[in-house]
């Protein structure tokens, strides 16, 4: 199975795209015309260049308006041709995308497309080149592939195939199992895009709001299943118009895009068993059961804060590293690691942002396999030298410079007994079980790279973006969760710095962990414990409390109670949810405490511009240096 990109795909000049395309390990390249035109290079020397990349030219594209046009321009459109011939022989490229026409002049007809099609057919030949005809969306007589398959089997000419693009397809909500009957040696290029289900002009939708197979609502997984059940062998590929794409990183939308590939063929492997196609064998998409340990780096007067807030919580510590400035804080099944160390991964993250989220570890059920499947999609190994009494546990690193460990049944198990001793310090415990969820702050144009990071590593499903509301602008918001939520992530994009996402991501120079949410079996228990170990609420304003008897029926003596700890509610039909925030520590981290009943699973959104704004009162005021 070969993988391949179309160069309008990712940002930058020709060049960068090339360097890109090659280190994110595409087997090829679509020549896109317009990033071909603006390159000083003569054809001979880029086709040289992307071949001494380790790249072949798989296509070049796009010929436009072609078939069913009046004798003149029909002239015209051969010459067109021919002209573009010399420049693929020259790129040393033997396929040609031919899209279906929307010139005005054009003429409907099947059979006078095929004739059409047929000539060209002859002229490609005799140079040694093939041509593939695609069924626009918006085609003005062709805009369904099984009418473009038509032309195409009535051309009934060698050098004459069908592409396949499954924007086209999907886009018009044709049926993918249509696909399954045209003859796999017949279909001679397949193109791959998603995109978010937005009810819009076609045309305005696909060039502006296509995105990485997976990262948006369309049904691409079936279908491929469909193209991979006529036979087809040929290279699978990425056409991609995305604005946020443009502006954005080349080598990062790369990456995205050869793991979005890769995820997806190892989707249809399991579904549909291709026969005659090689498709790389991962390891099943992984389950992870659990938040194993969250390890801050801190150092100084804020590790001493972060000790304090972690006893007003409850946790206490629970043991100290045998051989580094480490130590666990433990309460019900939840563990956080501080390390102080100066030096390797935790060292450098505190010089890069102070305390900081600098490892997650989670529970799986085998640490090798996560492996194993996460550097298939791109991912970097994770290690770093061992120090005396240390487990080799397996790691990569993540996106924005962190770093994730796995932990699984095994001997990997035990090592809270081999690498700690254990302490019994004193301590109270107010009713905190397990991790929730933890919320992961980036920039907005980030979002999609880090969804398909986890969605095509782990078990794990997306909700749909929601706005969050913050006095300073907007925060987009996604929910990523394993089906059974043992394992929940919330991914906050910020578009200004002047949100408190933003300006979390301005002081902490990127994306990391902003805050981690802890969950009780009795959120008025928790409040009670927590306010006799210390701990201060987030104070939140009375007006949110009278709203809330106007918004739900609630018990008048659950409602004082919720005024005098600054609990915060929201409710579904499924079940209720409460929440308790910490006051911001470390800058703009927070630690959060919830409740779920019922089947209540998402994240009390409508509570978010309430919070933020009580958040916000503790931020310096604007204008003011820091002190």
């Amino acid at each position: 199975m070969k993988t391949g990109i179309a160069t309008v795909s990712i940002s930058g000049n020709l060049e960068e795209k090339i360097e890109a395309i090659a280190a994110a390990g595409f087997d090829g390249i679509e020549i896109f015309e317009q990033d071909f035109i603006a390159d000083l290079r003569t054809p001979r020397v880029v086709g040289q260049r992307i071949r001494e990349a380790g790249l072949e030219i798989m296509l070049f594209q796009p010929f436009r308006d072609f078939e069913g046009l009046p004798a003149g321009p029909r002239a015209k459109a051969f010459d067109r041709a021919e002209r573009k011939f010399d420049v693929m022989q020259d790129l040393g490229c033997d396929l040609m995308l031919v899209c279906s026409s929307v010139h005005p002049e054009a003429l409907g007809g099947i059979d006078r497309g095929a004739d059409d099609f047929a000539e060209l057919g002859e002229r490609a030949a005799a140079r040694g080149l093939r041509v593939g005809y695609e069924a626009l969306a918006w085609g003005r007589y062709v805009n369904d592939h099984r009418d473009a398959w038509e032309i195409v089997r009535r051309a009934d000419h060698e050098a004459v195939g069908l592409v396949l693009d499954s924007f086209h397809t999907l886009g018009r909500g044709i049926d993918p199992d249509t696909i399954r009957g045209i003859p796999g040696d017949r279909i001679f290029f397949v193109q791959l895009a998603d995109a978010p289900a937005i009810d819009m002009d076609l045309l305005y939708w696909s060039r502006h709001f296509r995105n990485m197979p997976g990262e948006g609502d369309l049904a691409v997984t079936d279908f491929m299943r469909a193209v991979m059940a006529t036979g087809y062998s040929g290279p699978i590929s990425l056409e991609i118009f995305n604005d946020q794409f443009r502006g954005g990183s080349p080598t990062t939308i790369a990456q995205d895009g050869h793991r979005s590939l890769i995820a997806l063929m190892d989707d249809v492997r399991r579904a549909e068993a291709p026969v005659g196609v090689e498709i790389p064998q991962l390891p099943a998409p992984i389950r992870v059961h659990d938040t194993s340990f969250v390890e801050f780096a801190a150092q100084g007067e804020e590790r001493k804060t972060l000790e304090t807030l972690l006893q007003s919580l409850g946790f206490r510590r629970a043991g100290r590293h045998v051989s580094k400035a480490v130590t666990l804080w433990q309460q019900g099944d939840i563990r956080i690691v501080l390390n102080a160390e100066t030096e390797g991964h935790a060292g450098s993250a505190w010089n890069a942002r102070g305390t900081t989220v600098c490892d997650i570890g989670l529970a799986v059920e085998s640490a090798a396999d996560t492996v194993t499947r996460a550097t298939a999609l791109g991912a970097k190994p994770f290690s770093q030298p061992l120090g005396p009494g240390e487990l080799p546990i397996p790691a990569i690193r993540g996106l924005a410079g962190s770093v994730m460990h796995f932990i699984d049944q095994g001997a990997l198990s035990e090592v809270w007994d081999v690498e700690f001793h254990a302490e019994d310090t004193p301590g109270r415990e107010a009713g905190l079980t397990r991790i929730d969820h933890i919320a992961q702050t980036m920039t907005y144009d980030e979002m999609l790279s880090w969804s398909l990071f986890y969605t095509t590593l782990f078990d794990m499903e997306k909700a749909p973006m929601v706005d969050v509301v913050d006095p300073d602008g907007l925060v987009r918001s996604r929910a990523i969760s394993s089906p059974c939520g043992d394992f929940r992530i919330t991914l906050n994009g910020a578009e200004t710095h002047r949100t408190l996402a933003g300006a979390f991501l301005a002081e902490g120079f990127g994306g990391t962990v902003q805050h981690v949410a802890l969950a009780t079996d009795d959120i008025f228990a928790t409040a009670r414990a927590l306010r006799e170990l210390g701990f201060t609420a987030l104070p939140l304003s009375t007006n949110y409390f009278d709203d809330l008897a106007a918004r739900f029926d609630l018990d008048a003596g659950m409602l004082e109670r919720m005024r005098e700890e600054n609990i915060l509610y929201d409710a579904d039909a499924s079940g209720e949810f409460f929440q308790l925030y910490s006051q911001p520590f470390a800058g703009q981290m927070f630690m959060e405490i919830v409740e779920r009943r019922g089947g209540y699973s998402g994240y009390g959104a409508p509570n978010a511009p309430f919070r933020i704004a009580a958040q916000k009162r503790f931020q310096r005021p604007k204008g003011m240096p820091a002190t």
